[in-house]
């Protein structure tokens, strides 16, 4: 059992199936992420970086695309929701549409191998 998959086995409800809808849409786009951990949390790692984490908090789910300028650059699909620099902030009740979802997942990538080269 991987870092994420761990870690989604200690969440129940609606809020793990929330997480979870945000794994699968990752993997959809990145399927050769594989689970570890960034920044200490639970994450999907592409290219031995952190790609996407979700995790459950106090008071909402959040978001980690691990970069400030995916997160600055997709503030236009993001209105109804919370964001910080570094994160973004749902809940089971109102999830981030899978288009905003694919987007930021696909900009992290694309940052990601950017840098690579």
């Amino acid at each position: 059992m991987g870092a994420v998959s761990a870690y989604l086995s200690t969440v129940e409800g609606d809020d793990r199936a929330a997480l979870e809808r945000v794994y699968v849409i990752a993997r959809e786009i990145v399927p050769e992420a594989e689970e570890g951990t960034s920044y200490a949390m639970a994450a999907l790692l592409y290219r031995g970086k952190g790609l996407i984490a979700a995790l459950r908090t106090t008071k909402f789910l959040s978001l980690y695309p691990f970069s400030g300028s995916v997160v600055a650059a997709n503030l236009d699909v993001l209105a109804d929701f919370e964001t910080t620099s570094g994160s973004i902030h749902f809940s089971a009740e109102h999830q981030l549409p899978d288009s905003a979802l694919r987007r930021i997942i696909q900009s992290r990538r694309t940052e990601i191998d950017a840098k690579a080269r």
